[in-house]
C-alpha cells in the first residue's frame, strides 16, 4: 500500500513537471511544446490506479502543486495571490478528477473518450465568469508551432487543445496501470500488441487523420503579407512598474523616461503613424486633474504631458487610470475609476476605452455586500485597484488605422478580441504591465496566449508593455519583432494591415461550447444507463459499479 502511494505520487510529480515544462518556464524560456502531447499521460494512469473517493485527494493535490510550479511568479505580486490561484485549482481539479474516474467506471472500454471531452470542457469553463483564467489551457503550449495553431482561425484555441490532448487520454488508457514488476519486453508487448490498440485503432486513426489535416492546413493556409500595406508603429517600453513608486516626483521621473524613449523612437522612425505607451504608463489621472484640480501637486505633471503631446503630429495611445465623478443610483455623486486607454491627437483626448474584463481580486471584486470583509481588505491595499468595468468595445480611428486596445490580460481571452474585431477593429493593440512579476517566463506565458488572438481573427497584433514582451505579431501568428525584456527601450515595427477574415471571428467559442455540452450529455447518459441496468437486474446492485471500478483499477478493462 505504501509502495503504491509513492508510485502514485511519482506519477503526479511527473505529470506536474510535464505540464509546467510544456509552457514557458524557468528552464526553457519558450517552453517545450512537444511535451504537451503527453503531459497528462501520468495523470490518466494515476486515475486508473485509484478509487473514486481517493481521486478527490489526488485531483486537489495535482491542481495545487501544478499551478504552484507553473504560476510560481504570482507570489511575487503577493503571497496571497499565489495561494488564491492555487487554491482555486485545488478545488477545480478535486472536482474534475472524480468525473474523469467516473468516466472509466461508466464506460470501461471507451471511458477515455469521455475523459477527453471532460478535460476540454474544464479548460473552456475555467475561462468564464469572475474567476476566468486562461493560463494553462493546453493549446497555448503550441504558440510557436505555427503549422499546428493555424486551426485556431477555425475553432479557436479549443481546436488546438482537442488535438494536443487526445494522445494523453489515449495512452493513459493503453499503458498498464500496474507498472510494478513489468519487464520491458512484456510492457512493450502489452502496450503495442494488446487488444486495446486493435480495438481502438479507429479512434487512433481518426486522430492521426486530424493531425495530418491540421498540418496540411497549417502549411498551406498562412498568407504571404510581404505585398500587403504596412503600418509603422512605435512601441515604448519604459521598464518599470508605474504603480510601484508613487508620488509626484516618481510620476514626473517616469514621464521623463516615456518622453525620452518616444523621442528616440520618432527620431529613428519619423514616419511612425502611432506611438503606444503601456498599461497605466502614465499614472496621474489625466481627466480628473484637468477637470477638478483638487490635487495641485499632480496637475503640473499632467500639464507637462499635455504640452508635450501638443508638439507631436503623430497620435499617441497611452494607458491611464480614468477617474471621474458620476451620479449613482441614489442620485449622489460618486468617484468612479476605470482602467482606461486614451487616444490623443496632439493634446486632444480623442477617444477613451475602458477595460471590459477586469482581473479578479486585484481589479474587481463583485461581492462587496455578500463578503464585505474581503472587499474592504482588498480596497484598503495600495497595490490593489478596484476599478469599474467598461461596457463598450471601443474601436479607435486615426488616419488609416482602426484598432482596439485589449488591456493586459484581456488579450488572454479569445472572446474579447473577437468582439473588438466584429466591432470594426483591423488591428489589435495590447497594452500591458507585467513588470510586477519580475519574471520573463511570466511575460512569455502571457505572450503565448496573445499570439492566438492574431491567428483567431487573422489580423495583426502589437503589444506595448511596461517591461516585456513588447512585440509585433502578424496574422499568421508569427512574432515579427520583439524588444529585449526588462530594459528601457522602444521598438519600431512595420505590420501588415489586412481586413480580418476568419471563421473563428464569425463563430466564436462554439467548439468550446460543443465540448462542454457533449461532455454533459455523455456523462448523464452513462449514469442513466447504469441506473437502468441496475434496476433491471437487482442482483447486480451490490456488485455493478463496484466491480466495474475494481476491473478498471486492476487494469483489466484495457
Amino acid at each position: 500500500m505504501v509502495k503504491g502511494f509513492f508510485i502514485n505520487l511519482g506519477l503526479l510529480v511527473l505529470g506536474v513537471l510535464l505540464f509546467s515544462l510544456s509552457f514557458p518556464n524557468l528552464l526553457v524560456l519558450k517552453g517545450i511544446p512537444v511535451l504537451a502531447w503527453v503531459a497528462y499521460v501520468p495523470v490518466f494512469i494515476l486515475l486508473r490506479r485509484v478509487s473514486l473517493p481517493v481521486s478527490v485527494f489526488w485531483g486537489a493535490l495535482y491542481g495545487y502543486v501544478s499551478y504552484n510550479v507553473f504560476n510560481y511568479w504570482l507570489s511575487v505580486f503577493h503571497p496571497i495571490a499565489g495561494l488564491v490561484v492555487c487554491s482555486i485549482y485545488l478545488v477545480y481539479l478535486a472536482f474534475l478528477f472524480p468525473l474523469l474516474k467516473l468516466a472509466l467506471i461508466l464506460f470501461p472500454k471507451r471511458g477515455y473518450l469521455l475523459q477527453w471531452l471532460l478535460w476540454l470542457a474544464y479548460e473552456y469553463l475555467r475561462t468564464k465568469g469572475f474567476l476566468g483564467y486562461s493560463y494553462g489551457v493546453t493549446g497555448y503550449s503550441q504558440w510557436e508551432m505555427l503549422p499546428v495553431i493555424q486551426i485556431a482561425g477555425i475553432g479557436g484555441v479549443w481546436a488546438v487543445s482537442a488535438l494536443v490532448l487526445f494522445p494523453s487520454v489515449f495512452l493513459g488508457s493503453a499503458i498498464p496501470a500496474r507498472l510494478t514488476g513489468t519487464k520491458p519486453a512484456d510492457f512493450i508487448r502489452t502496450v503495442f500488441r494488446a487488444g486495446f490498440f486493435r480495438r481502438e485503432r479507429l479512434f487512433a486513426l481518426l486522430w492521426a487523420a486530424a493531425l495530418v489535416l491540421t498540418l496540411v492546413y497549417g502549411f498551406v493556409s498562412p498568407v504571404d503579407y510581404s505585398g500587403a500595406p504596412k503600418a509603422k508603429v512605435s512601441l515604448i517600453q519604459q521598464n518599470n512598474d508605474p504603480w510601484k513608486d508613487s508620488g509626484p516626483a516618481a510620476y514626473a521621473a517616469n514621464l521623463r523616461v516615456l518622453k525620452r524613449l518616444s523621442e528616440e523612437a520618432l527620431a529613428a522612425g519619423p514616419d511612425s503613424e502611432l506611438v503606444v505607451w503601456s498599461e497605466t504608463a502614465f499614472v496621474p489621472r489625466i481627466y480628473w486633474h484637468l477637470t477638478y484640480r483638487d490635487q495641485p501637486a499632480f496637475y503640473p505633471i499632467v500639464k507637462d504631458l499635455m504640452d508635450y503631446l501638443a508638439t507631436k503630429d503623430v497620435p499617441f495611445v497611452l494607458g491611464n487610470d480614468d477617474t471621474r465623478k458620476e451620479v449613482n443610483a441614489k442620485g449622489f455623486w460618486d468617484e468612479v475609476s476605470y482602467n482606461g486607454v486614451w487616444l490623443f491627437e496632439k493634446n486632444t483626448m480623442k477617444q477613451l476605452y475602458r477595460k471590459l474584463h477586469l482581473v479578479p481580486f486585484t481589479e474587481h471584486f463583485p461581492y462587496e455586500k455578500q463578503l464585505p470583509f474581503i472587499y474592504n481588505t482588498l480596497a484598503g491595499r495600495d497595490d490593489i485597484h478596484l476599478w469599474k468595468a467598461g461596457t463598450d468595445p471601443v474601436v479607435f480611428e486615426t488616419g488609416r488605422l482602426k484598432f482596439s486596445t485589449p488591456i493586459c490580460f484581456e488579450d488572454t481571452f479569445g472572446y474579447l478580441s473577437r468582439k473588438f474585431v466584429r466591432n470594426g477593429a483591423e488591428l489589435l493593440v495590447n497594452v500591458s504591465n507585467d513588470a510586477w512579476s519580475k519574471s520573463v517566463p511570466a511575460q512569455m506565458q502571457h505572450l503565448s496566449m496573445a499570439v492566438f488572438r492574431a491567428v483567431e481573427n487573422r489580423c495583426s497584433m502589437i503589444r506595448s508593455t511596461a517591461s516585456g514582451q513588447t512585440c509585433a505579431v502578424d496574422p499568421n501568428g508569427r512574432v515579427l519583432a520583439m524588444a529585449e525584456p526588462f530594459v528601457e527601450t522602444y521598438l519600431n515595427v512595420e505590420i501588415p494591415l489586412v481586413k480580418p477574415a476568419a471563421l473563428y471571428t464569425r463563430w466564436g467559442d462554439v467548439l468550446g461550447v460543443f465540448f462542454t455540452a457533449a461532455a454533459v450529455v455523455v456523462l448523464l447518459t452513462g449514469i442513466i444507463l447504469v441506473i437502468l441496468r441496475l434496476n433491471a437486474h437487482p442482483a447486480e446492485k451490490s456488485l455493478g459499479v463496484e466491480s466495474a471500478d475494481k476491473r478498471i483499477k486492476n487494469g483489466r478493462s484495457v
